[in-house]
């Protein structure tokens, strides 16, 4: 990745994460594209070059982090497959440049704060895009890693549905369990029983 391409991915992330965090704080109702733009250090122009609403914005976040997972799958094809799917999986569930930069001060509040935002009917139509998108770029990588045909063969969409499908329940999980377990073990545990019946083809 260039200068160019990393300080546009930078900005992207920058916005995303914003999004979400005045979001979990205020409620969706009451953030805007001008507070989200000033959170990020941008202009409400600079954001509209990004994302055409707050809600792609706030859901961009974990697009991202699915489509990474995809992007690392291609790294080491010779990897036995499940053991890259759960390293890459949980290489984007740890804190990452954003929640350094912003930490979390009350983590109780920030659960009930996400809790509230997931149950946001104006976000359903975003989450769902963007998980069609995720799990359509997963199950290319493990077709490319499989030797499979995306067309022809059930396999990668079988695989990348689970992926998509371990991830959404263990984050559910997360917010509803109290204390929250973390997500990373949670993740660990679904792709391993996951995997203990999805043997490479």
């Amino acid at each position: 990745m260039g200068l160019r391409e990393q300080k546009k991915a930078e900005t992207r992330a920058a916005l995303s994460w914003a999004a979400v965090r005045l979001t979990v704080e205020r409620g969706f109702g009451n953030v805007k594209v001008e507070d989200i733009a000033e959170a990020a250090g941008v202009s409400p122009r600079t954001f509209n070059n990004y994302f055409s609403s707050k809600g792609e914005a706030i859901v961009a976040r974990h697009l991202d982090r699915i489509l990474r997972i995809a992007e690392a799958l291609r790294a080491d094809p010779e990897e036995p497959l499940w053991e890259a799917l759960t390293r890459s999986v949980l290489a984007q569930f740890g804190p990452d440049a954003e929640v350094a930069a912003h930490p979390v001060a009350d983590a109780a509040r920030w659960t009930a704060g996400v809790r509230m935002m997931v149950s946001e009917p104006a976000l359903q139509g975003e989450m769902l895009r963007a998980g069609a998108v995720a799990e359509a770029e997963i199950a290319a990588a493990v077709a490319d890693r499989t030797g499979t045909d995306l067309r022809q063969d059930l396999y990668p969409h079988l695989v990348a549905s689970a992926v998509v499908a371990a991830i959404n329940t263990a984050t559910a999980h997360h917010l509803r369990t109290d204390p929250p377990v973390p997500v990373s073990r949670l993740l660990a545990d679904a792709l391993t029983r996951i995997a203990a019946g999805l043997s490479a083809p």
